[in-house]
């Protein structure tokens, strides 16, 4: 017998959809805003554990769904890793100089 595994579906949000209090809440949280930071300086799409958060592998995974569903990230499947990414363009579109502007209070924080 052959089994078929499907590919594990992502539910993300077009950029139309992504709405303004739905990001502000997934940045509120200091965990997120660490992993968006991280986020915004990495060169390539880190996996959800490569990131060093002082938080358990469940709630880091709760994390970056809440960025994920907010539209804040992007995140694609490769084998069993998942791919983060910053939807920097998306964001700027929707909500221009949101991002860069809680980035730069974040640095001015930490």
């Amino acid at each position: 017998m052959t089994v078929v595994q499907e590919p594990d579906h992502i539910t993300q949000p077009g950029r139309e959809q992504i709405e303004l209090a739905a990001v502000l809440h997934a940045l509120s949280d200091p965990v997120r805003l660490r992993i968006v930071d991280s986020l915004a300086i990495a060169g390539e799409e880190p996996s959800c554990g490569s990131l060093d958060l002082p938080v358990t592998k469940s709630t880091c995974t709760h994390h970056f769904k809440v960025l994920r569903e907010a539209g804040v990230i992007q995140q694609r499947q490769r084998g069993t890793a998942r791919l983060n990414s910053l939807r920097r363009e998306d964001l700027d579109a929707r909500f221009p100089g949101l991002l860069a502007s809680v980035l730069q209070a974040a640095e001015g924080a930490g």
